[in-house]
């Protein structure tokens, strides 16, 4: 979840750097590239947690019906 509210962090910040001054510096553009790069990592990071926790949550329903159909 913290991470998620960083990517939303992260694109609300650039939202409101991209309405003020117009200068564009090489340092700037390193920044907003590192910030992507940060963004997109983070993403697939909790892609694999979603991923991982389905698998978990699907072999857990998995044996629970067959617990139960055990006990019928």
């Amino acid at each position: 979840m913290k991470k998620v509210f960083a990517i939303f962090a992260i694109a609300g910040l650039m939202a409101t750097a991209s309405c003020g001054n117009k200068e564009t510096s090489e340092e700037a553009t390193e920044v907003v590239e590192t910030v992507e790069e940060t963004t997109e990592e983070a993403v697939e990071a909790t892609e694999e947690v979603v991923e991982d926790t389905i698998e978990t949550t699907e072999e857990t329903v998995e044996e629970t019906v067959e617990t139960v159909e055990e006990v019928k």
